[in-house]
């Protein structure tokens, strides 16, 4: 597999002349496996980018969404494929706590957007179903519940014998409702070759943003360690985190002699699985 990162952020996009290695768009990964076939995973900015490059080379386009806030959806609007008439988008919702699957089409109605979602040209499919374990375009995947507020889902992708783990918004330490454990991710994250996990606070950002869902990078440092992982990448990187910041935490992290790679998610970064 390789993984093409389109947008790192969390919370809003976060343009500027501090942002600029990093990026500024909100979540948006694209999965890309040995055969050529392509899973998207969340419709933040990035997504626009993203649509850009794939206009012309794909036409049935497969989505998979974490959840509904406007970081992980507020992209699709811009995303240039689904005005096309020759895409057929399938678009698959997390699993939340409030029912609300077609969240990412309703922000194109009413006062929202000016083009109507029933105005787009392309086919558009909204799976709902939401079981455990399914395959989509050829990527075999497992949904876990996330610890963030209003609920969704983290997954694990398998795919040309390895394993992704996309496990973005999910604070481990939540003083809030658990609905998994930190045990439970580091057995269900067990030795996985790349995991993605929100690494969106530092401690100067407590006790003000706990149970707002989000993790500290030195506990997904930590997590990673417990499931004995290949590689860490740090996600959702919070919109006042600057790059120097950024280069600051993963430089602090990598002192820790750990026996993996830690990587910040970086707009335009592809890695190889």
């Amino acid at each position: 597999m390789k993984i093409t990162f389109y947008g790192v952020r969390g919370s809003c996009p976060s343009p500027g002349k501090d942002t600029v290695k990093y990026g500024g768009n909100t979540a948006c990964v694209l999965v890309t496996a040995a055969d050529g076939k392509k899973l998207i995973l969340d419709a933040g900015t990035g997504l626009r980018k993203l649509g850009n490059d794939i206009k012309h080379k794909e036409q049935d386009i497969y989505i998979l969404l974490s959840h509904n806030h406007w970081d992980h959806i507020q992209g699709f609007p811009f995303f240039i494929p689904a005005y096309l008439r020759e895409h057929a988008l399938h678009i698959y919702s997390g699993h939340t706590d409030l029912n609300h699957d077609d969240a990412i089409l309703e922000q194109m109605s009413k006062s929202f957007f000016p083009v109507h979602h029933r105005h787009l040209q392309a086919q558009i499919e909204l799976i709902t179903n939401h079981q455990k374990q399914f395959k989509v375009n050829g990527f075999n995947i497992t949904r876990y519940n996330i610890n963030h507020p209003g609920g969704g889902n983290a997954y694990l992708i398998e795919c040309d014998g390895t394993t992704l783990a996309y496990v973005t918004d999910n604070e481990l330490n939540t003083p809030g409702k658990v609905k998994t454990t930190v045990a439970q991710w580091t057995q269900i994250l067990q030795g996985v070759d790349l995991l993605i996990h929100d690494a969106q606070f530092m401690p100067s950002d407590m006790p003000l943003k706990s149970g707002w869902g989000h993790s500290l990078a030195k506990e997904a440092v930590d997590l990673a360690k417990a499931a004995k992982v290949k590689r860490l990448v740090t996600y959702s990187h919070d919109p006042e985190r600057t790059d120097d910041e950024i280069d600051a935490t993963i430089e602090q992290l990598s002192s820790m002699q750990l026996p993996f790679t830690v990587t910040a998610a970086q707009e335009g970064l592809t890695l190889s699985v």
